[in-house]
């Protein structure tokens, strides 16, 4: 090759390096309904709003599945990082810059059905032996800070949660919102009435759509206005009943 294709051939190679350097990069973490993979493919509730967001201001950026711990690094540390969904609290309000809200969600615990004693207060919720949790993130986080001190945080993923209520491996659990239960329920064929929500809320917010505070406002705003046309025109509420009528059973 001749030293002048061979430079030519690098500098190619860099101004597309810089280019894709440039881009904006959507990562998300597996959260059933709201993202999670199926058949190869990133999915869920807050996916399709994403790249239904994505279709009306015409950006192509590419959506990345990560480890859960990952997500939040990368959207503190990586340039031009853009994560859902993200539950948006006091503590997170001035680390991003926010779209949203995609959907107002809650979290309760869940007991089997047939368990003894039927868990109906905050202070039996407190006394219970072990409330097993995911290892880390917001609901560990949260319940610790409200003075819990009976968490169990072994589950590494939502579905080890179920398997081991089912098991007997424990008694409690906590960990997903309502419409998270009722997918996990639906995958693993657990029959309807075998679990039983405890009538505690322990968390309610509203999930939205996080970006790394060195985006670009104009494009912060655009994703904001693609997301209330889509809240305007109903599209928005379409894809959530769409999902929530999925996850019956």
């Amino acid at each position: 090759m001749k030293l002048s294709t061979l430079i030519a051939a690098l500098l190619s190679l860099l101004v597309s390096s810089l280019a894709g350097a440039d881009d904006y990069r959507v990562v998300t973490e597996d959260w059933a309904p709201y993202n999670y993979r199926e058949n190869g493919q990133i999915t869920g509730l807050a996916t399709e709003i994403v790249r239904a967001i994505m279709l009306r201001t015409g950006d192509r950026f590419e959506i990345v599945l990560l480890p859960s711990m990952r997500t939040t690094r990368d959207l503190q540390l990586r340039p031009k990082t853009i994560m859902f969904s993200l539950f948006r609290t006091a503590e997170r309000e001035p680390l991003y810059k926010w779209v949203g809200p995609i959907v107002e969600e809650s979290i309760h615990a869940y007991q089997l059905a047939g368990a003894e004693p039927p868990i109906t207060t905050l202070a039996q919720l407190r006394q219970a032996k072990r409330i097993t949790t995911r290892h880390a993130g917001l609901v560990p986080d949260t319940l610790a800070a409200q003075g819990f001190d009976n968490l169990d945080p072994r589950a590494v993923e939502s579905e080890q949660l179920y398997r081991m209520l089912l098991a007997g491996r424990t008694g409690i659990i906590v960990g997903d919102t309502d419409a998270g239960v009722a997918y996990y329920s639906k995958q693993l064929n657990i029959a309807a009435g075998t679990l039983r929500r405890i009538p505690i809320e322990l968390y309610r917010s509203s999930l939205y759509i996080a970006f790394s505070r060195d985006s670009d406002d104009a494009l912060v705003a655009s994703w904001a206005s693609a997301l209330e046309e889509m809240r305007q025109s109903g599209e928005l509420e379409q894809i959530r009943r769409r999902y929530e009528h999925a996850d019956e059973h």
